[in-house]
């Protein structure tokens, strides 16, 4: 067979796994910041750019896009090379991929402590920055499909499969959860509203999770568990059908995120169907790389790299067992809205990405670097701090979400709840909250040692940039059985990528296009109203401080809830909401039927000082709303993109916006002025509170 000498690019390979680790660092030093301010507020600055609102969110972006979306590509572009036996498509796509990404994210990090989010969870970034993502995914999926396409071997290895559903389905999620209409360069409304915001949001929220933090990585698995251990994939035939299965059934899952919501219950049963039936492929897949290591535990007990990747395995295994049984209704009426699902989410992200992307570092830089890992024992150090960091992060906040959902619902035998406060549960779980900032040392702890590790590994030695090796100068067609039907189409990277198209597609437009098109699935309510000028302010103002972070807006049709609260919430009553606030974490209570509920003084005060009217509280204080002006400057521009979305304004109310609210805003003020407080009209403070005393009070509440 003729031979030729290609170069593989390691320098691409090189730059992402700096930036791997770097963020890293980063992005868990803003969760373990975070996870302190949940325990005492001292932790929360009194500079507005560091509160926990504006942080979690920096958190969780800085994580997937920045750490694992990292980690992703850095497995991506040494394992497709050898894979496809060619270097890239391009280098010039390969740079442009590595620094636009690493633009986005320096983006990413100065807007949202400013305040500049959309406040859909894991889709928080503005229009311009959701422009430029759609723009870099494009070079790497040219990049990507160019280099499968000139391959010199005609089989496309199994974490190709993952690699190619994962650019098809991030696409398609992206971009139909990120239409929106642009108010400013920093403001945009989402076009979907209240329940049909919510369909979309975390259709596209649970498959992040599935084809951001589990798709590709599934293809890294593939790709380094077997080099690692060096020993083959345990069942070829196993690793399709968990493929084709995974892909197809995880896309239904996301409405299991909003049972017992204004979802029709419809959608809430087909979410909660799939997801169950999810735990089929995910053991599949778990199997099938756990298994991949008969006959190599002795190795596993000497080698850090094959422990991380062990236990990022079992982390996956364990993950996707407890994620469907969260999505019986049974169990998440006890489990939503508390730490039981933070810690759940924290299994897959600490185990599953973390450890894997700890394994894959380990194993590439002493070959890249052509020299022997600096210290077994850092290494081994490394994986014993994670390992107990994930146990001290974990298991507390499964026990105080237990703790909290049994709180919550508790009632005394006279028929009352016993702890009417919601403060009462928060002061119970602050212990837990301790334990888990010690936990998320040790884990930060370890990746820090990881990170001087890498540091003296590759001082000792000298990157090989371009790695020559010797490879086919035509196609060859290894490993597969001249009967394998599917071989066809694995020889096929284009007709796969629309196969896999046609396969995600199907269970999004079943849950999605019913939702808009049939109008008794969300019926309209009479007396529901748009927001004022000034309520929408407020509403801006509110989601600018990551107030959704913390509070609900969406009572369940729980006696527990309707006692606490009021009235449970209605499909109706979110109609011109862009975008929905339902909520995803009770760190506070319920906001949806608060307003009216206390007087102006009392939300003047809670957001000066929260302590001065529930004491113990762990909300940090607002002193800016009080000293900042209003901005209107693009008040109108809002009313006009509202009127686009259909919120029925009467025609020209955009030029009347600014009187009406000021109108509102100095009767607020004087009731405040009233009582000795000198309220000024034109402070954001104003706004929030119209916004707060507004919520809820669109319908005959029932007492």
């Amino acid at each position: 067979m003729e031979m030729q000498t290609i170069k593989y690019d390691n320098g691409i390979v090189r730059n992402f796994t700096i930036a791997t680790m770097v963020w890293g660092i980063v992005a868990m030093t803003v969760g373990l910041t975070i996870a302190f301010q949940l325990f005492d507020p001292i932790y929360n600055a009194k500079l507005q750019y560091l509160t926990f609102g504006r942080l979690r969110p920096l958190h969780t972006n800085s994580i997937i896009f920045a750490f694992v979306g990292n980690g992703i590509f850095m497995g991506l572009y040494y394992s497709l090379q050898r894979l496809c036996k060619a270097r890239m498509f391009s280098d010039v796509l390969s740079k442009i991929h590595f620094w636009g990404w690493q633009i986005i994210i320096v983006a990413a990090a100065v807007s949202l402590p400013l305040g500049i989010s959309t406040a859909k969870e894991y889709a928080e970034l503005e229009w311009p920055i959701d422009i430029a993502i759609t723009l870099i995914w494009v070079v790497l999926t040219i990049n990507v499909v160019g280099t499968i396409i000139k391959r010199r071997e005609k089989h496309m290895y199994v974490a190709i499969w993952f690699y190619l559903a994962t650019l098809v389905t991030v696409t398609v999620l992206h971009i139909v959860n990120s239409i929106e209409i642009p108010v400013s360069l920093t403001k945009s409304y989402p076009v979907y509203a209240g329940v049909q915001d919510a369909l979309v949001q975390w259709w596209y929220g649970h498959n992040a999770v599935a084809f951001f933090l589990t798709t590709p990585y599934l293809g890294l698995m593939y790709y380094f568990l077997p080099k690692a251990a060096n020993r083959p994939v345990y069942s070829y035939r196993l690793s399709i059908v968990h493929f084709w299965s995974l892909i197809f059934i995880y896309i239904w899952a996301g409405p299991h995120h909003l049972l017992y919501t204004a979802l029709p219950d419809w959608a809430q049963s087909l979410g909660t169907v799939f997801s169950i039936m999810l735990i089929a492929p995910s053991w599949g897949g778990a199997i099938n790389g756990l298994l991949t290591l008969r006959g190599a535990w002795d190795k596993v007990r000497e080698d850090p790299i094959l422990k991380f990747m062990v236990v990022a395995v079992t982390a996956y295994g364990m993950a996707t067992l407890e994620g469907p049984a969260l999505s019986l209704k049974n169990v998440n009426a006890l489990s939503h809205y508390t730490d039981w699902t933070i810690a759940h989410v924290h299994v897959g992200a600490l185990g599953w990405n973390g450890f894997l992307t700890f394994g894959i570092v380990y194993w590439l830089i002493p070959r890249m670097w052509g020299t022997n890992l600096f210290s077994k024992k850092l290494a081994n150090l490394h994986f014993w701090l994670g390992t107990l960091g994930i146990v001290f992060y974990t298991v507390p906040l499964y026990w105080a979400g237990v703790t909290q959902s049994l709180m919550w619902k508790q009632f005394t035998t006279f028929g009352v709840l016993q702890y009417p406060n919601f403060l009462e549960t928060v002061l119970q779980i602050i212990p837990m909250y301790i334990l888990r900032a010690f936990g998320g040392t040790l884990y930060l702890t370890g990746a820090c040692i990881m990170c001087y590790n890498m540091f003296k590994t590759v001082r000792s030695g000298k990157l090989i940039k371009e790695e020559e090796v010797q490879v086919p100068a035509a196609w060859v067609d290894e490993h597969i059985s001249k009967d394998n039907k599917h071989r066809w189409l694995e020889k096929r990277p284009i007709q796969f990528a629309v196969v896999s198209l046609v396969v995600i597609l199907i269970g999004g437009l079943i849950e999605i296009i019913p939702t808009f098109l049939i109008k008794s699935n969300i019926p309209t309510i009479a007396s529901v109203k748009p927001y004022t000028p000034l309520e929408l302010q407020g509403r801006d103002i509110y989601l600018r401080e990551g107030c959704n972070t913390c509070h609900s807006q969406m009572i369940r049709p729980f006696r527990s809830e309707t006692e606490r609260y009021g009235d449970y919430s209605k499909a109706g009553e979110f109609v011109y909401d862009h975008p929905f606030l339902w909520g995803s974490k009770r760190t506070g209570p319920d906001l949806h039927r608060e307003g009216k509920k206390y007087p102006n003084l009392w939300h003047f005060m809670h957001m000066d000082d929260p302590r001065s009217v529930s004491p113990g509280s762990i909300m940090p204080s607002y002193p800016w709303l009080f000293t900042q002006d209003l901005d209107n400057s693009t008040l109108e521009s809002k009313i006009r993109a509202m009127q686009s979305l259909g919120v029925p304004y009467p025609k020209g109310f955009d030029s009347l916006a600014l009187t009406d609210l000021q109108s509102q805003a100095e009767i607020i003020a004087i009731d405040l002025q009233k009582q000795k407080i000198p309220a000024d009209p034109s402070k954001e403070i104003i706004a929030v509170i119209a916004y707060l005393q507004r919520l809820g009070t669109d319908i005959q509440v029932q007492k």
